[in-house]
């Protein structure tokens, strides 16, 4: 869905390469772990330690990284469509590669990764039918793929991803409304099966956090799926 139907900041917006270029030297100051760590945190269906190759798809800034570094994940590849992030990335000395690409569309060549990693990347994305696509042609046969994002009914408070730019001007990020349903028939018609899924809700944390979303109290946040291969 089109998020401008839920809209209530009517904040200049910017497609998601340029917005995250921009964002960047700021990005990690400003994104609380409670939104995408927290949610990783709570999936209790993957062994994080026993993966053999693990693909960060949209690795951003390498925070996700360096989580999975701290559950033992040993060989981590990442991609991002955004240079200045992947400059950070780098930086951190985490990954064994790092490529310029679009998780839709990644040219990397043969399926390998046993664990593929996507966290706040799906309401960037128009449609998605091929970014589960791509993870399950480079996922081997017993792979997992870990999906965390922002909850479509946080969207549709009128909130979309923003940030402050350089002059301090909040620009939001291009967003699209995708239900878990829409999940669901991606990842099933792509050939994954559903293993676990999180609901996170604004709680006390989330308040001490973020003291204006006090009014959401309770309100789904983000999410966290777990889909697996057997075969």
């Amino acid at each position: 869905m089109d998020f401008k139907n839920f809209d209530r900041r009517n904040y200049r917006t910017v497609p998601a390469k340029t917005g995250y270029g921009e964002w960047a030297a700021t990005y990690e100051e400003t994104v609380p772990n409670l939104l995408d760590i927290r949610a990783l945190e709570s999936l209790r269906s993957i062994d994080w330690n026993i993966a053999r190759e693990c693909l960060d798809l949209a690795c951003g800034t390498g925070r996700t990284g360096e989580w999975l570094k701290t559950r033992g994940v040993s060989t981590i590849d990442g991609i991002d469509v955004t240079p200045e992030m992947l400059d950070r990335a780098r930086a951190k000395g985490l990954y064994r590669s790092l490529l310029l690409g679009s998780v839709e569309e990644t040219a990397i060549a043969h399926a390998r990764y046993d664990l593929i990693v996507m966290s706040l990347v799906d309401e960037h994305l128009a449609t998605l039918g091929r970014v589960y696509q791509e993870a399950y042609r480079l996922s081997t046969s017993h792979a997992k793929y870990a999906v965390v994002g922002m909850h479509p009914s946080f969207f549709m408070t009128g909130m979309p991803t923003h940030f402050n730019d350089a002059e301090g001007i909040p620009k939001a990020i291009e967003t699209h409304v995708h239900l878990v349903s829409d999940h669901v028939r991606a990842a099933l018609k792509a050939g994954w099966t559903l293993a676990e899924m999180y609901e996170g809700l604004i709680d006390d944390e989330w308040i001490r956090v973020k003291p204006k979303w006090a009014p959401f109290r309770n309100y789904p946040v983000n999410f966290g799926y777990v889909w697996k291969r057997n075969r």
